[in-house]
């Protein structure tokens, strides 16, 4: 039999011994977890302000230089205005709508990327919902051409869609810019949205189907506005790269049907002498998206974080 002083003495062992086992216990934390957490921290956070402000810092001067006046753009850095505020002027966002051929490629741009986002995001969403939720003989074949024309880069296709469009005679008009961004930006936009809609529960369906739904009904009823987010990010996507399109304009829109970006490259032949018009005609071009963009901001971050939490 132990006495009451040898089971005090064992006492510190055992718990030194549940301690140990405690300190042995313990996860390690790894070199990636160190790392996250330090991501965190306040320094980081302002080292990341830091960086962002410089980001910013074009986007800045483009903006003071479109409210200078030539001479003053061409006496001095942008940043001496903080010195002379009265530099500031809206002279030349009025001298630009003044201008015909400025204003006209405004609206062609416009006539080019609304019709353009619209179209790909109808054809792509009916689309999507037949390789996502429909049965036809090759479905999953046709998927996979769709796929492999993501890879086709776009220079390929510029000359024989030249030939084409001069054989049809609408090479240099706006439906043939249409129609070219309509044709390289399907691949991408059914593949996005029927990825998007597969991830749909089978059961709504059924259940719609079951209470007499047809399936253009199905799809206005069930897929679209559970969609809605991936079609807001493809719409915002879609916008963006019509909007801020050089190369299809080059090589297919004339001179009466030219977008902004072709009109702003056609002014860079004389840089010094269009200062004036070609930063306040920029920072024109960059206004749009970005109202499009925070317009559709809440849907965008949806769409993106569709399918990250379960």
């Amino acid at each position: 039999m132990t006495t009451s002083s040898e089971k005090a003495a064992q006492r510190p062992r055992e718990h030194g011994s549940d301690a140990g086992a405690g300190e042995a216990e313990a996860p390690r934390r790894s070199v990636a977890s160190r790392i996250v957490n330090r991501l965190g921290s306040g320094a980081v956070q302002v080292v990341l302000v830091v960086i962002g402000v410089f980001w910013l810092l074009p986007t800045l001067g483009l903006f003071v230089a479109s409210l200078r006046s030539p001479q003053d753009n061409s006496a001095g850095g942008w940043w001496t205005v903080f010195l002379e505020p009265s530099q500031l002027t809206l002279e030349n966002y009025a001298g630009l709508l003044a201008n015909d051929t400025f204003v006209a490629s405004f609206w062609n741009t416009i006539a080019i990327t609304v019709p353009s986002t619209v179209l790909i995001v109808v054809i792509a969403s009916l689309a999507a919902y037949a390789f996502a939720w429909l049965d036809f003989p090759g479905r999953d074949w046709l998927f996979l051409g769709v796929v492999g024309l993501l890879v086709v880069p776009l220079q390929v296709a510029l000359i024989p869609i030249a030939r084409l469009y001069g054989s049809v005679g609408v090479f240099g008009s706006i439906p043939g810019v249409v129609l070219f961004h309509v044709g390289f930006g399907l691949p991408f936009a059914i593949f996005l949205l029927r990825n998007f809609f597969a991830g749909i529960p089978r059961d709504l369906l059924e259940a719609a189907r079951m209470d007499g739904g047809k399936e253009f009904t199905i799809f206005r009823r069930v897929i679209l506005p559970l969609g809605g987010p991936a079609i807001a990010s493809l719409t915002i996507f879609q916008f963006l790269w019509v909007w801020n399109d050089l190369l299809v304009a080059l090589v297919f829109a004339d001179t009466s049907a030219q977008p902004m970006t072709k009109a702003l490259q056609s002014e860079m032949r004389q840089f010094g002498a269009n200062i004036d018009v070609l930063a306040s005609g920029a920072f024109l071009s960059l206004v749009v998206p970005l109202v499009v963009f925070f317009a559709f901001q809440r849907y965008f971050v949806q769409g993106v974080m569709a399918g990250a939490v379960k």
